[in-house]
């Protein structure tokens, strides 16, 4: 709608500018939609990579015996239990660590 009105502000200002400064903020106002256009498609386009990567990777976490199930859905908790469950897999990285290099043939 912003658009409409503008060309018609354009059309009407033109003639006692020669067209020009009004057609140049035109020019940008097209640059800018074209813009904003070319991140949404940027967006989905990260969105549908990022659902299948997580859909690949729940496969994975199912498939694995042992694996805890709960980790699939793992976006929607809170950022507090986030940052626990990164706590723990530091642990247990700090942990598997220790033991190499106390007994360099359990790293293999």
């Amino acid at each position: 709608m912003a658009n409409v009105f503008l060309i018609l502000i354009w059309l009407l200002v033109g003639p006692f500018l020669s067209f020009q400064i009004p057609g140049n903020c035109l020019l940008t106002q097209l640059r800018l939609y074209s813009h904003n256009l070319a991140s949404l498609l940027d967006q989905n386009t990260q969105n549908r990579d990022a659902k299948a990567i997580h859909l690949k990777l729940d496969e994975l976490i199912k498939g694995v015996t042992g694996a805890r199930t709960g980790l699939v859905n793992l976006q929607k908790l809170s950022d507090a239990e986030l940052d626990t469950l990164q706590e723990e897999f530091s642990r247990l990285r700090a942990k598997h660590e220790g033991t190499a290099q106390n007994n360099p043939s359990a790293a293999d």
